[in-house]
C-alpha cells in the first residue's frame, strides 16, 4: 500500500475521531508519561494491515516505536499477539480505536476473501470485489481482498469503461454504448459490457467489448454463454455470488467471478489493544 496515501486517511480520520483533543486522555495523562501496549487477536482468521499499525501512531507521533509479529496474509489464532507499540501513554491510547477499526474490518475482508477463493475450488477461475466498499475506505478494501487471495476489479470509475444496463438502453443499445466510448475515451481504455441474454452476448462480441460480463447468470447460463466468446475476450460473472453458493461455479469457464459481499457486508475480525505501563 502507498503509505503517503495511508497516512493521509489515517489523519483525516484522526481528526473525525479526535476533534480538537482527546478530553479523558489528556486529562488523566500527561505528555511524559510512557507505556507499551499489544494488539491480539481474539479469533482466528487472516491478518492484514500491518501499515495501518507501522503509519498510524507515527502519525501522531513519529517517536512511537511499532513491531509487527505476523505478516499480513498470515492466518492467526485467537490469542496470537499481533503488534507491540512502545510511545507516550496519550498517543498510544488517542489512536487506538481508529487503527484497530480499520485494521478489524481490512482482517474481516480477507479472511472472507480466504474462504470464498476456497470454497470455489478452481485456480483457473479469479474471484474478484467491486465498487461496493465502504466510502472512504477503497484503498484498505481492496488491499485487503488481494490480501485474501483475491483480486481487484476497477478501483473507480476512471479506471475502465463498464457499460451496464442504463448506458445500453440510454445509448439506444450495445453497439453504440461501445462505439461511444472507443471514439472518445481513447486506446486506453479497456470497454466491459453487462450483458443478461444470449442474444446481448453475441452484440457485445460483435462490438469486440474487451470484456463481456454475465450478469445474475447461473452456472448453467454460464456454460452456455462461455462457448459463444471469442478467447481474446475476458469473461465474468457478477450478482448474487457469495459464501454459499460460489461452488456451484466451480468448471463453469468463466475467467473472473465478482463477489460484492467480500467488502459489502463484510464481519470484522475482533481484535482488541490492551496496554501496561513502563
Amino acid at each position: 500500500m502507498n503509505r503517503l496515501l495511508v497516512r493521509e486517511k489515517i489523519l483525516a480520520f484522526y481528526k473525525e475521531d479526535i476533534g480538537t483533543h482527546d478530553v479523558t486522555t489528556d486529562a488523566i495523562f500527561s505528555p511524559y508519561d510512557l507505556s507499551e501496549g499489544t494488539v491480539f487477536s481474539k479469533e482466528e482468521g487472516v491478518f492484514c494491515g500491518s501499515v495501518v499499525f507501522t503509519e498510524g501512531w507515527k502519525v501522531l507521533d513519529e517517536a512511537v516505536e511499532v513491531t509487527v509479529h505476523v505478516k499480513d496474509g498470515e492466518w492467526v489464532k485467537k490469542g496470537d499477539a499481533l503488534v507491540t507499540v512502545k510511545g507516550r501513554t496519550s498517543i498510544l491510547l488517542s489512536g487506538e480505536r481508529v487503527l484497530l477499526n480499520l485494521v478489524q474490518r481490512m482482517c474481516g475482508i480477507a479472511t472472507m476473501t480466504r474462504r470464498v477463493v476456497s470454497a470455489l475450488g478452481d485456480s483457473s477461475i479469479r474471484v474478484c470485489d467491486t465498487r461496493k466498499t465502504m466510502p472512504g475506505l477503497r484503498l484498505f478494501d481492496k488491499y485487503a481482498v488481494r490480501l485474501g487471495g483475491g483480486w481487484n476489479h476497477r478501483f473507480g470509475l476512471d479506471d475502465a469503461a463498464m457499460i451496464k444496463d442504463n448506458h445500453i438502453t440510454a445509448a439506444g443499445g450495445i453497439a453504440e454504448a461501445v462505439e461511444s466510448v472507443r471514439q472518445r475515451a481513447g486506446h486506453m481504455v479497456k470497454i466491459e459490457v453487462e450483458t443478461t441474454t444470449e442474444a446481448e452476448v453475441l452484440e457485445a462480441v460483435e462490438a469486440r467489448a474487451d470484456v463481456i460480463m454475465f450478469d445474475n447468470a447461473k452456472p448453467g447460463q454460464v456454460k452456455k454463454f462461455v462457448p459463444l466468446v471469442p478467447d481474446m475476450i475476458v469473461t465474468e460473472v457478477s450478482g448474487n455470488i457469495g459464501l454459499e453458493n460460489i461452488g456451484d461455479y466451480h468448471g463453469c469457464g468463466v475467467d473472473y467471478l465478482s463477489v460484492g459481499a467480500l467488502t459489502h457486508s463484510v464481519s470484522a475480525l475482533d481484535i482488541s489493544f490492551l496496554v501496561s505501563t513502563t
